[in-house]
């Protein structure tokens, strides 16, 4: 059986082929998400690199379109800016709910290949019967980070014991999202920031970019210290986030430091800034001491868990998953976890 796993996002796209087990066979990604469709005010965009990615994930596995049995999709694919809105489940949502609404689609209209796909739907936090505007807050809701808990849960169901009386997923992409998941494997809810694509616009759109660049070639860094991350916390809880921000500017211009250093210490500010967001786990009654698990870059889950232990005293161990085909498969390995409870291959077999 070959299945083809779609990852739809807010900037970047990714598709899959995968076998039966999930082992990656192929892989196509292009820099198009759901924001392209809020700027153009169109799907094309996003219709068209995803039929590219589609093309170059089966040029990658070598096999035709008509050898794949359905595809997956997650993420921002299911929102009012993506293919197909989906309503979000409200939490607390467990793995065998996500699966019962799966929703099956063969329309070129919705997704531009012709084949099945199963769209997963997302998790929102729940709604008070007549919540007013100051009960904002406690409202988040999330598209794609389930089938990232799903792997995590699918995991924990094989061979990771330590994560059995519940957990923290901490996703670190263009949003922070932390997520708590019970001793069951339910989701109960989200706290959501916009700190990755915040960290985007000022580096493009300010002039702090030029201040947090490095020479053209140099490529990315893996540079940590955490004496700057210190800096950075102490000078957001001092002065704020916006004053702290400017500060990457003051190193550039008036002392003698690195781009490396001063990009450093602008991620710092915003992810202790990130951290104040935590303080609603007690609001909303989510645990604090359960194992964490970090996804994301190496250097940007090194800061969160310096932050962690030293400023925000997590009561519970803290773990990273940093590498790229890591985070490939705990999408594909969840996505593939949440069909089989919803036998969806069962289904395909019959068809054969």
């Amino acid at each position: 059986m070959k299945i083809a796993s779609v990852d739809c996002g807010t900037t970047n796209s990714r598709v899959y082929i995968i076998d039966e087990d999930g082992q990656i066979l192929g892989k196509g990604v292009r820099p198009v998400g759901v924001r392209d469709t809020t700027i153009s005010g169109s799907r094309d965009l996003l219709k068209e690199g995803l039929k590219e990615a589609f093309a170059d994930a089966l040029t990658s596995a070598s096999i035709a379109l008509e050898e794949i049995d359905f595809a997956l999709a997650a993420g921002m694919i299911t929102s009012e800016i993506g293919l197909l809105e989906i309503p979000h489940l409200p939490a607390p949502a467990g793995m065998q709910d996500i699966a019962k609404n799966i929703k099956r689609i063969h329309d070129l209209a919705i997704f531009p290949v012709d084949i099945p796909i199963h769209f997963i739907p997302g998790v929102r936090n729940p709604i008070p019967p007549k919540a007013e505007p100051e009960q904002v807050g406690i409202l988040d809701f999330m598209r794609g980070e389930e089938a990232q808990v799903a792997g995590l849960v699918s995991k924990r169901s094989s061979n990771d014991g330590s994560l059995n009386n519940g957990f923290t997923a901490v996703v670190l992409s263009s949003h922070t999202k932390f997520i708590p998941v019970d001793s069951g494997g339910r989701i109960l809810g989200s706290v959501t920031t916009l700190s990755g694509q915040v960290y985007e616009a000022v580096k493009k759109e300010t002039s702090i970019g030029k201040s947090i660049r490095g020479p053209a070639g140099s490529g990315d860094t893996e540079f940590f210290d955490t004496r700057i991350v210190d800096n950075a916390f102490e000078q957001v809880k001092a002065a704020g986030l916006l004053r702290t921000l400017m500060m990457s500017r003051f190193f550039d211009v008036l002392m003698d430091t690195q781009w490396y250093e001063r990009r450093l210490f602008l991620e710092a500010a915003l992810a202790a800034e990130d951290l104040l967001a935590v303080r609603q786990f007690h609001t909303l009654g989510y645990p604090v001491d359960t194992p964490m698990i970090l996804v994301g870059k190496k250097v940007r889950c090194s800061m969160y868990e310096h932050l962690l232990q030293k400023h925000m005293s997590w009561g519970g161990e803290i773990r990273s998953i940093t590498g790229e085909k890591e985070i490939d498969e705990l999408n594909i390995h969840g996505s593939l976890y949440l069909a089989r409870l919803a036998r969806i291959p069962d289904k395909h077999y019959k068809k054969r």
